[in-house]
């Protein structure tokens, strides 16, 4: 299963996430109306808000025959590739975890692996207020740039990367697709068959 959404403003503090990489008060956290959440992926602080393209793979590794680094290597190929097809020549090599352009990161990566299924997934910058990265030492990495689609001049829609992505996810994962929504998942309807630092 491949869960896509856009987050409400929100800071996201991994397991090694540490309140100190927020760099603005409580009461400026109000005024930008963004909400801070400990989680138990891996890695440190990231944003996620409007704009962004988030994506939650839900995938048994054990039966899929992944192990996790595997599994994170697949899913930089899945947003190198999608990037590619939409005019934007990004890299995961020679990188920390994620996807950049040239210096900057245009789409993190922090997962959870429990019982051999997959949590938490990636996010990838499509057109969002780069502003509010600029009130955090993103991913830990205080030297690190944050861009996004639209900044490296490509303006598209997030229905249409939805399009691409959901393709690449299938082909580099070898999974059937079936496109739904969360409320005709509670129906019973298939979906798409579909710990890292971000």
């Amino acid at each position: 299963m491949l869960l896509l959404l856009e987050h409400p403003h929100v800071y996201t503090l991994g397991r090694r996430g540490s309140t100190t990489d927020i760099l603005v008060s409580d009461d400026k956290l109000r005024e930008l109306g963004a909400e801070v959440q400990h989680i138990d992926r891996g890695g440190e602080v990231t944003y996620h808000g409007p704009g962004q393209l988030v994506g939650y793979p839900i995938i048994n590794l054990r039966t899929s025959g992944l192990g996790p680094l595997k599994y994170v290597r697949a899913l930089e190929e899945i947003l190198v590739s999608t990037l590619a097809q939409l005019g934007i020549a990004a890299t995961s090599e020679d990188k920390p975890t994620g996807v950049w352009v040239g210096d900057a990161k245009i789409a993190a990566i922090g997962v959870r692996v429990s019982r051999g299924t997959t949590m938490h997934g990636f996010a990838l910058n499509v057109n969002p207020d780069l502003s509010y990265f600029e009130h955090i030492v993103p991913c830990g990495m205080p030297d690190a740039a944050v861009t996004s689609m639209a900044e490296q001049g490509i303006v598209v829609e997030i229905a249409d990367v939805i399009d691409v992505l959901v393709a690449k996810f299938a082909s580099i994962l070898d999974f059937p697709v079936v496109r739904t929504t969360l409320d005709k998942i509670g129906e019973g309807l298939p979906v798409a068959d579909s710990t890292t630092s971000t």
